[in-house]
């Protein structure tokens, strides 16, 4: 359960016993406890739909990249062109992100929800009607639709873990929450390989695509039911003190260019933003470009390489899990953040020059130590942002770091691809490395001030109070009956 709203609840009982006697007291317990249980239910199921319908998206970015040749080869186009199929998901956010945050304040979580599952539904479809070598537009229209349908979804699981759960365990919800894009990622670079194998038959190869789009879309419309059916606004008693606060807050007094004017102006947090599209630019352009350069130094490994991709996802996994109880525990922010972030330049640089050696086991072992840091900063960037923002919204700061990410991913994708076409692989990953290092300066700089976290206590400290004074209050009233 809840710990601030434990708190909440103990409060709620001492005002019914001052009240009205011990009876009501007893029922407001019971009353309470119904509550706490219905709404554990409904985070678990809210947290549930919107982590399926994120690892359904993610997997539709990666799944063209990762199999690049065959795609060139089937439709008949540059491996430029391809590798735009996954771009497209980073420019679109560009121009969308700011009137989907909008809206996401304006109509709150669960219209969001619905509508972008829709949107990816409806693309997933369009993408099965696509599999002719002459339609390659087609599976580019249905691909928009995805990638539209992921500018709402990318920053809803910081803004879904602060509204649904407590300030000891919103670092976890929010690394479960984004734990759904990793695993989408991991499945991406997985299953392609295995259901879309590299044979010379045009019919056969698009028999072999039809089958993983279908397969997709099936899955995309089940979620979508999911979506309808089970994701919840938010819960009816706020988790934490710094929700009820954000409650409290009058509609009017919230402006959202003006929110993101505070921002812009909140040095510790560009420090921030930079750094964060720098880490996960870097991490798009190596999900991207993977199959060409395994390709250049082991040739035919289509299916490793997807694994390679695999392990880079799985262990990032770990790493996102394992930083997100830790923050819990510790909130040590700024010393966790910056500790993952020169990991991953660490992780980097010894991918860079490991991985033509010829060993595809030393690959996988590189990839998996890079994934660990890399994708497990995904989460820590989201936290240590809401802490440097409170009380802006989740949905603002979270956005803004994507955009960053955004367009540094299209930046390094094209400047590491050309890099690897004109000089090599190696040339192309130092080029990220040398990034990779200034973002960790940077990281260095940030100013820790976390004002959720003071928020959450100075309540806490003013709660404890206010029960200590009742408490005494109680029993002042006790000791006049006994004497009367």
């Amino acid at each position: 359960m809840f710990k601030d709203l434990r708190a909440q609840g103990t409060q709620l009982r001492l005002n019914f016993c001052d009240l009205s006697g011990a009876k009501c007291a007893k029922k407001a317990t019971i009353i309470l406890e119904r509550t706490f249980l219905r709404q554990d239910r409904q985070k678990t199921q809210t947290e549930t739909s919107i982590s399926s319908y994120s690892l359904c998206n993610a997997f539709q970015w990666i799944q063209y990249g990762i199999i690049n040749n065959i795609f060139m080869k089937f439709y008949n186009v540059s491996s430029f062109a391809v590798d735009w199929l996954s771009m497209v998901y980073m420019l679109t956010y560009i121009p969308f992100i700011f009137p989907v945050t909008w809206l996401l304040e304006r109509k709150g979580l669960r219209v969001i929800a619905l509508f972008a599952a829709s949107i990816n539904c409806v693309g997933t479809w369009i993408k099965v009607a696509s599999v002719q070598p002459n339609l390659f537009w087609v599976t580019m229209l249905g691909q928009f639709a995805c990638s539209c349908a992921q500018v709402f979804i990318l920053g809803m699981p910081s803004q879904v873990a602060s509204v649904w759960f407590g300030s000891d365990e919103v670092s976890t919800a929010c690394a479960i929450g984004v734990f759904g894009n990793q695993l989408g990622i991991a499945i991406g670079f997985l299953i392609p390989p295995v259901l879309v194998p590299n044979v010379d038959d045009v019919n056969e190869l698009a028999q072999h695509i039809s089958v993983m789009f279908y397969i997709t879309a099936a899955v995309a419309s089940v979620i979508f039911l999911l979506v309808v059916f089970v994701f919840q606004e938010k819960p009816e008693i706020p988790p934490s003190l710094a929700q009820v606060a954000l409650r409290d807050m009058p509609t009017a007094e919230y402006s959202y260019l003006a929110s993101i004017a505070r921002l812009l102006r909140n040095k510790p947090f560009i420090l921030l933003l930079i750094s964060y599209g720098l880490n996960v630019g870097c991490f798009y352009a190596v999900s991207t470009l993977l199959n060409r350069m395994i390709m250049e130094h082991y040739p035919g490994e289509e299916v490793n390489a997807g694994r390679i991709g695999l392990t880079l996802v799985i262990a990032g996994v770990a790493g996102s899990l394992i930083c997100g109880i830790w923050l819990d525990k510790t909130k040590t922010y700024k010393q966790t953040t910056l500790s993952v972030y020169l990991l991953s330049f660490v992780g980097m640089v010894i991918y860079t020059f490991t991985l033509n050696l010829g060993h595809l086991w030393v690959v996988f072992l590189t990839s998996g130590a890079l994934g660990f840091f890399m994708t497990g900063y995904l989460p820590l960037g989201f936290e240590f942002a809401v802490e440097l923002t409170y009380p802006e919204s989740e949905g603002t700061s979270s956005g803004l770091l994507n955009c960053s990410a955004q367009m540094f991913g299209i930046a390094f994708t094209i400047i590491q691809g050309k890099i690897i076409d004109h000089f090599s692989t190696l040339a192309g990953n130092i080029f990220l490395c040398v990034f990779l290092f200034i973002g960790s300066i940077m990281t260095a700089f940030i100013k820790s001030d976390l004002r959720r976290l003071k928020a959450n206590t100075q309540s806490q400290t003013e709660m404890n109070a206010d029960s200590s004074a009742h408490s005494q209050d109680a029993k002042s009233l006790s000791v006049k009956e006994v004497k009367m």
